[in-house]
């Protein structure tokens, strides 16, 4: 009886480590949140969430606020920046890095990156994926390059080119953009999908389908078969960073009209977007919960 329960107790022991290591941090956006600062991350804090993705702001003023309010709600940070395509390319890529080294010295948790243009040359997308690889290196603050209409990642295929060429290249995926491009939910592009899930650090956690970018409301039931099939995409990539060993962060990200659907003539949106949020936080929660259980 003795030995059946130091073996019981080392069992659970080892339960438990393991699953310590599987860790995940969700985050959410302020996008579309019209309160100040403070009180959206004393509201993300309380709604359960780890941390927030936002935008850091060039003024160093609201620099401190955001670096107080953090502290004060002990959450942590990732923060966004993007290539600037309304400016010349050399002028954009000094901007680029420039804000990027803004990023780094306020030491977040990591960088989220809208890379590129799909108007830019494949050169010219290098440029910034580099630049922003080597600043990752020095400053050991990952920087993760974002699958987004617009950017070098527009499509798959296109973002398949790039990580052929760039061993170093990690990406944040946002599987939603791409069900919109490819006008499918890419349940006959495994092999393609698997190679992007391989090199995926970060997730945006948004539902799209085949012809937007964005379901009406999570929660509906006409959505469970889309929902899923983006669950089981952002699960693949959630086991692969704990089979490393590694924490996988998870940025809920459904958006404000116009990307939210809307009423006609009154434009009130067809859900509300922090619950939306907390629902897809919620529901991949419990869907790990199971992984751990079997």
């Amino acid at each position: 009886m003795k030995n059946l329960f130091l073996s019981l107790t080392l069992s659970f022991f080892f339960i438990s480590l393991g699953n310590a290591q599987n860790e995940i941090l969700f985050f959410q956006t302020n996008w579309g949140y019209n309160g100040g600062i403070e009180d959206f991350i004393e509201k993300a804090k309380k709604s359960g969430y780890d941390g927030v993705e936002i935008w850091l702001p060039t003024e160093s003023k609201k620099q401190n606020i955001i670096s107080k309010a953090l502290k004060k709600f002990n959450m942590k940070v990732i923060f966004l920046c993007g290539t600037n395509g309304s400016i010349p390319f050399e002028e954009s890529l000094e901007d680029y890095k420039n804000y990027l080294k803004k990023a780094i010295e306020q030491k977040p948790l990591a960088i989220n990156s809208h890379t590129g243009s799909d108007f830019l040359t494949f050169k010219q997308n290098m440029a910034f994926i580099d630049a922003a690889n080597n600043l990752s290196k020095a400053y050991n603050i990952p920087i993760y390059h974002e699958t987004h209409r617009g950017r070098f990642s527009y499509s798959l295929p296109e973002t398949i080119k790039y990580l052929e060429n760039n061993k170093n290249l990690m990406l944040t995926l946002d599987i939603s953009h791409w069900m919109v491009v490819h006008e499918s939910l890419l349940k006959n592009q495994d092999k393609l999908v698997n190679s992007v899930i391989n090199r995926s650090n970060h997730i945006h956690a948004r539902v799209g389908f085949e012809e937007g970018p964005q379901v009406n409301d999570p929660k509906a039931p006409e959505w469970k078969s889309t929902v899923n099939r983006h669950m089981e995409i952002w699960e693949s990539i959630i086991r692969k960073r704990w089979d490393e060993d590694k924490i996988i962060t998870v940025t809920t990200e459904f958006g404000p009209p116009n990307y939210m659907p809307t009423e006609p003539i009154t434009m009130k949106p067809l859900s509300d977007q922090w619950e939306a949020n907390t629902f897809i936080m919620k529901s991949l929660k419990d869907r790990l919960k199971q992984i751990n259980l079997n």
